[in-house]
């Protein structure tokens, strides 16, 4: 199809992209749920409070898609090295993401594209669009950022379109490597992940009828950056997730489960 060929996609023979954090920076295992009594980290850090028994059999349900970093630093403290990164709204002002949500007790969902003039990820942000009012009345804060520039953003909110409240840029990749996401031909290509496009070919034409390739960042390496998707509450990460190629994304009714069920503990 014509739409996702590597023409959408250009880049130069010669890319350069500045020393990225280690591909093992983060190590994601899964947990079996989100209480005090899971956090094995010897930070002082507070965990989520517990979960009612009430709700036991719902956590069962979503454990196998709740993920955390498995590193030295403790979850809160992901949240506080990214809270640091500054980035833009898509009208071009300069903000820090620990200025997005409430860092004590709101929650968020922190969705990071490829970049905007990913024809993938104008499918996932016209999911997430959908989405936002289930996210709204969850009371959870919704936030996409992108690689490229605040005009470049613009582009996908005008023409899928997007609420420009919720977008975000981040030209210089700067969470990305904070969250060591991954970066690369192989990655961005050839990854089997990539697949999973397919099964979602009726929402990818759906999504890309206003596509235009103008919305690719001017710096073409940009375009072998791949996302996550990160659910915080406060500074404590609970769920984290890196996307192993082009088109493959969390699955939304899941984190929306997560939401959920952690709103109401």
């Amino acid at each position: 199809m014509a739409m996702l060929s590597t023409q959408t996609l250009l880049f130069p023979k010669s890319l350069s992209h500045p020393s990225l954090a280690s591909p093992s920076f983060y190590q994601f295992s899964p947990i079996s749920h989100l209480s005090s009594s899971s956090s094995s980290s010897s930070s002082s850090a507070s965990s989520p409070s517990g979960f009612s028994s009430s709700m036991k059999s719902k956590n069962n349900q979503i454990s196998r898609f709740v993920t955390r970093a498995s590193i030295a630093e403790s979850s809160e403290s992901i949240g506080e090295i990214l809270g640091d990164v500054s980035i833009f709204t898509a009208t071009g002002e300069p903000v820090m993401i620990k200025d997005l949500w409430d860092q004590k007790e709101g929650m968020a969902v922190v969705a990071l594209l490829r970049h905007f003039g990913c024809p993938c990820c104008w499918e996932f942000a016209s999911g997430l669009k959908d989405s936002k009012p289930k996210f709204d009345a969850a009371g959870v804060k919704l936030i996409a950022v992108g690689v490229g520039t605040p005009n470049k953003a613009r582009i996908l909110a005008d023409r899928l379109p997007f609420p420009l409240d919720s977008l975000y840029c981040d030209p210089d990749r700067k969470a990305y490597d904070v969250l060591g996401l991954y970066y690369g031909l192989g990655r961005t290509f050839f990854n089997p992940a990539s697949a999973k496009v397919f099964s979602r070919f009726d929402a990818l034409r759906e999504a890309v009828k206003n596509y235009t390739i103008e919305a690719t960042p001017d710096d073409r390496s940009s375009v072998l950056q791949q996302g996550g998707m990160f659910v915080f509450k406060g500074k404590q990460l609970l769920y984290s997730r890196k996307d192993e190629g082009t088109g493959d994304h969390a699955p939304l009714n899941e984190i929306l489960d997560i939401c959920r069920t952690v709103s109401v503990a």
